[in-house]
């Protein structure tokens, strides 16, 4: 009996150290030590930047894009002064992206939606834009994207045991197969064509190693001729939007002096919402010293509700833990907006904000729930088709603030 009972206990044991095995916890290389963090080495230059840290290479890209601009225009036969430029900022939100998208659709509709000089994105904001950057004729690509799909086109969800033994609670090999068949080489080539003519496209995401924000030069990414720019490109796009915990976070190979090393990428929201520039680059000093003057505007779209969302909250863990971390975003994404909206007071930029409007009530199911993102989509579109009225100040600003207009701060210099 009793060698039964320990034959019974081996076995036991036995199988318990494989399943402890079998879950052992995803395997990396070593991450890139913390003072070598911008010695990091890309296959592709000048791919990227550390927007807390020093400006210099994000002002010499804004230069040499300056640069290739004059050179088009030289090429083209335009003369005269600088046309004025808009930049666009798509913040993240999930499905909630179905109004950045449908907002899009309807400015492309009205006829008044501009050619961006620069669009930057985080999270679902990185999806829309490359596809906001390229113009209209790629508008139906975001509304197919943004009505059609559903949760199973985006993620598939694990055993509850990857809470322990795996990196995230879902898998994003679906959502991985959907940038890939939308970002490819062609789409890249297209890309390269308009950053040669000195318009710039930017994408976040968080170093969860540095613990500092990250924004992806995607245009030099996809003029570069490596063969692996392709690859990179779309690892962005992924870990742009790969939510803590909650999707895998996306790791990219770096080299230094030769050694490979792995840097751990995550949702760029994870340290801003959404971004224009860095506020150390002085942008408007700088156009007036290279003689770079000219009307500039910056449109807003904040994937989100921004009034206080109520709701009786479970007195359970995980209840109180979404819903605080969900407090936590809606705020940071306050902190953005009034970021951006500072410095364009600073250089010299018009402010204009979108977000969803607070009667907006179609209930949402899911995280990608199509019957929900429809008419979100189609909500967006009818204000842009109708002129957004966009805000030119961030919420809890009294109007009478708001920025004097662009050409009157401009004659004021």
């Amino acid at each position: 009996m009793r060698r039964t009972v320990r034959l019974g206990l081996a076995i036991l044991a036995a199988g318990a150290q494989l399943h402890v095995t079998a879950c052992a916890t995803p395997k990396r290389l070593a991450a890139v030590p913390s003072a070598l963090t911008v010695r990091a080495e890309l296959p592709v230059a000048n791919a990227r930047y550390f927007p807390d840290r020093d400006p210099h290479p994000y002002e010499q890209e804004f230069l040499a894009s300056f640069e290739r601009e004059k050179a088009w225009r030289a090429s083209t036969a335009q003369s005269g002064p600088l046309p004025p430029i808009a930049a666009l900022s798509i913040s993240g939100g999930g499905g909630d992206g179905a109004f950045g998208a449908g907002l899009l659709f309807g400015w492309s509709e009205a006829g008044t939606r501009p050619e961006f000089k620069m669009v930057t994105g985080v999270s679902t904001g990185a999806l829309i834009a490359p596809f906001a950057f390229l113009g209209p004729r790629y508008d139906h690509v975001l509304k197919q994207a943004y009505t059609e799909t559903s949760d199973a086109d985006i993620f598939k969800r694990r055993h509850f045991t990857a809470a322990l033994f795996s990196d995230a609670m879902a898998d994003t090999a679906p959502m991985a197969r959907l940038i890939d068949s939308f970002v490819t080489r062609e789409l890249l080539d297209e890309i390269a064509a308009e950053y040669a003519k000195g318009r710039l496209l930017f994408v976040g995401t968080t170093n969860l190693d540095a613990r500092e924000a990250i924004y992806w030069n995607m245009g030099a990414i996809a003029a570069s001729k490596d063969p692996r720019a392709l690859e990179l490109f779309r690892k962005v796009t992924l870990a742009s939007a790969a939510i803590p915990g909650a999707f895998p976070p996306v790791m990219i190979d770096v080299t230094i002096d030769g050694v490979p090393h792995q840097e751990m990428h995550v949702d760029g929201g994870a340290t801003r919402q959404v971004f224009m520039y860095p506020q150390r680059v002085h942008l408007g000093e700088m156009t007036r010293r290279f003689g770079a003057e000219r009307a500039r505007s910056v449109y807003i779209i904040r994937n989100s509700r921004l009034d206080a969302d109520w709701a009786s909250v479970d007195r359970r863990t995980l209840s109180i833990v979404n819903r605080s971390v969900s407090a936590l975003i809606q705020n940071q994404g306050f902190g953005d907006l009034d970021r951006i909206y500072l410095t364009s007071i600073r250089d010299g930029l018009d402010y204009n904000l979108a977000y969803i409007p607070s009667d907006f009530s179609v209930p949402k199911t899911s995280d990608f729930d199509s019957a929900y993102m429809r008419p979100l989509f189609e909500r967006g579109r009818q204000l842009a088709r109708a002129g957004y009225p966009w805000e030119k100040v961030p919420p809890g600003y009294g109007r009478d603030v708001a920025a004097p207009p662009v050409a009157e701060r401009l004659q004021a210099r």
